[in-house]
């Protein structure tokens, strides 16, 4: 996933990261003409800021914690010349709202594991990686996927790994779950929303089909399935209301 900018500095590619997750495929039947590859010249926004975006309360994080995995959704998927990212999609926001109930049983991990992303960075870098530049950031983030960066339990690798998957549910999930605002995954990828009846035409993308906009929880349907947010309460993960 890591590759090499023609100025030798290591960057990381949104194609090879939607790749790694089977979403290219669904880029491609979608139609988007969207090239992923994100090098760290082409990032817009200055490198070390996490708020361009106005972030909500948090529920589980701290804000500590929240700057360090902003920071890193950030350079995951990245917002540059080819439009808005993991951050613009709120998937920090997503984390931390299924830290409380979904992904309850990772707490302990992103505990730990932004506590040594900031410790091997400040340790590498000199700074916490929040404050780091895009291409220091990056560097880390390289450290942790080839399992280099020490101070991780188990290691650094798997925590990366698990920031990975939950930065792209959190960029591509239905948007009820506090991530993909105003829908900026499904449009990364082509994705038109949720279609109650599809015909021929349609998966054929002849014409390409209107955005609906739409959460699955919008339609009635689906509505008395709703799942309460993240919550614990109840049975399992997910309170049916």
């Amino acid at each position: 996933m890591v590759r090499k900018h023609p100025n030798g500095k290591p960057t990381l590619s949104r194609r090879e990261l939607l790749k790694g997750a089977g979403l290219v495929g669904a880029m491609a039947s979608a139609g988007s003409i969207r090239t992923l590859a994100s090098p760290v010249t082409a990032h817009p926004h200055p490198p070390a800021q996490v708020d361009t975006v106005r972030r909500e309360a948090l529920e589980m994080l701290t804000v500590a914690e929240a700057d360090t995995l902003e920071a890193i959704v950030a350079r995951l998927i990245p917002s540059d010349v080819n439009g808005p990212g993991a951050v613009e999609a709120r998937a920090a926001r997503y984390i931390d709202r299924a830290l409380g109930g979904a992904l309850a049983a990772s707490r302990d991990a992103y505990r730990n594991g932004l506590a040594a992303v900031d410790g091997y960075a400040r340790t590498s870098k000199g700074a916490p990686f929040a404050a780091l530049s895009a291409t220091d950031r990056d560097a880390v983030l390289s450290d942790m996927e080839s399992n280099v960066a020490v101070g991780f339990v188990p290691d650094a690798a798997t925590f990366f790994t698990l920031v990975r998957a939950h930065t792209i549910q959190g960029t591509f999930c239905d948007p009820y779950y506090g991530g993909n605002a105003d829908f900026i995954g499904w449009d990364l990828i082509g994705y038109p929303g949720v279609r109650l009846a599809v015909t021929a035409n349609d998966q054929r993308l002849v014409p390409r089909p209107a955005p609906t906009r739409r959460s699955a929880y919008d339609y009635a349907m689906f509505a008395k399935r709703r799942p309460a947010r993240a919550s614990l309460e109840g049975r399992g993960p997910w309170r049916l209301l």
